[in-house]
């Protein structure tokens, strides 16, 4: 048995040298690709507005997206309150009942029945939503400033304001419940803001 020859000096840091260079080798290539990877699609977000914009007479009630103002994507909450209204609001339009009673309370969800809701809403269609302020209220509650306008058949306008298109402005209350925000029954003698388009 021949005895193998040691290894020299510079065999010796062969293999650490090696190591190092295909380590740094990975690294700057992980780096590179996520410089270089294009980036998911963010989510859509919404439309910041400081006023609701003005649509023409045939095209009431506008666009059935709830938009912000600047001040309302300020507040940490921002998202989940649009969210929460978006599906508001298009429950209504839909003339989803089961969807409107997942955005709100088991109590505002306890003042309708499917077939009340149903004919409450009917005809109407709600477009032009503009959330204005949140603002805290009691312990887990949120008071939300928003301004949509509705269209309808005028039989099933409210009877102080028989209108087929009309603005309104009012306060929606919103309680956390089961983790989300929903939309809350609002306090009495509440009276919303509204004017014939």
């Amino acid at each position: 048995m021949t005895a193998q020859p040691r290894p020299t000096s510079r065999q010796r840091w062969l293999i650490p040298v090696l190591v190092v260079v295909i380590s740094l080798t990975v690294g700057v290539g992980l780096l590179a690709r996520d410089l270089y990877l294009r980036p998911e699609a963010a989510p859509t977000e919404p439309v910041v507005s400081a006023s609701p914009s003005s649509v023409a007479p045939d095209a009431q009630p506008g666009s059935p997206a709830v938009e912000v103002t600047p001040d309302v994507v300020a507040h940490p909450q921002y998202q989940s309150v649009r969210q929460v209204l978006q599906g508001y609001f298009d429950s209504i339009n839909d003339r989803d009942y089961l969807k409107w009673t997942s955005v709100v309370t088991r109590e505002r969800a306890k003042t309708k029945t499917a077939v009340e809701w149903k004919k409450d809403y009917q005809s109407t269609r709600d477009g032009t939503i503009l959330v204005y302020r949140i603002e805290p209220g009691a312990p887990s509650t949120l008071r939300v400033l928003v301004a949509f306008t509705s269209t309808q058949d005028v039989d099933d306008a409210p009877v102080y304001l028989p209108e087929g298109c009309i603005r309104w402005r009012l306060v929606l209350p919103l309680r956390l419940e089961s983790g989300s925000w929903r939309v809350d029954t609002t306090e009495g003698g509440t009276n919303p803001e509204h004017e014939k388009c």
